[in-house]
């Protein structure tokens, strides 16, 4: 399904994200978009900042839109795209301004991503970054299970903070998602893009299998939205 977005997120969430980085105005930055889909963040990036994007994901079919987009709105020469695994990115030590993974950490962890990633970063440079966050210490037992075994990782802001400190980072700020972000932004498109989905697979059973999955996961979010979320965290690297 071609989407706007491939997860939870908003256009002003990402300039709030943004503005909370100290990031200089003089010379040109270099940026790395992780898991960067179809680019809705990677153009607003580019948009918005004198830097060079490099866009970064597993599929190329979302790099191939991604610079569709860009060629329209005149951004490609600031967009680089890069196919590659976020466990295995093409990047030199201490040379990136500002790396932004949205939606993206949980494929490796959270804890793993945070360390696998630092080295990239020059001292002083931001990472921005979104995970599954509770919103309450206390949660129905059934979610709080259903996370345990989908994403351990899923917790409280401030065990995220502590692993970012853990790894050298000073936290700078947060925020959870608000709800629009799941429901507007990305859970009202996929549900308008079924119907052409299924058509264009002959209303397959594995097509009828992924539409009943995304539905189950909508589902659950409604049921649970009052207790997570994504959060977006910023951070500085010290050294």
């Amino acid at each position: 399904m071609q989407l706007p977005r491939q997860g939870p997120g908003g256009d002003a969430e990402t300039r709030i994200a943004l503005g909370m980085c100290s990031l200089g105005t003089d010379a040109r930055l270099h940026v790395a978009d992780l898991s960067c889909g179809t680019g809705a963040t990677a153009l607003l990036l580019a948009e918005t900042l004198n830097a060079e994007i490099t866009a970064v994901d597993s599929f190329s079919e979302f790099l191939d839109e991604l610079m569709r987009n860009a060629k329209s709105k005149s951004l490609a020469h600031k967009i680089r795209p890069v196919q590659a695994p976020l466990d295995a990115l093409p990047f030199e030590e201490n040379s990136l301004d500002l790396i932004w993974a949205e939606d993206s950490v949980f494929t490796i962890g959270f804890e793993a991503g945070i360390g696998a990633w630092k080295p990239f970063l020059r001292p002083g440079g931001y990472l921005v970054v979104s995970d599954i966050t509770w919103l309450s210490v206390k949660r129905p037992a059934a979610l709080t299970a259903f996370w345990k075994e989908a994403y351990p990782e899923a917790g409280l802001p401030s065990a995220k903070m502590r692993v970012l400190e853990k790894h050298g980072f000073c936290p700078v700020g947060y925020f959870p998602l608000p709800e629009h972000c799941w429901t507007d932004n990305y859970h009202h498109p996929l549900q308008q893009a079924f119907e052409a989905f299924l058509n264009r697979n002959g209303n397959s059973g594995a097509a009828q299998a992924i539409v009943g999955n995304v539905q189950a996961e909508i589902s659950f979010y409604n049921q649970y939205k009052s207790w997570y979320s994504y959060g977006m965290y910023v951070a500085r690297k010290l050294v």
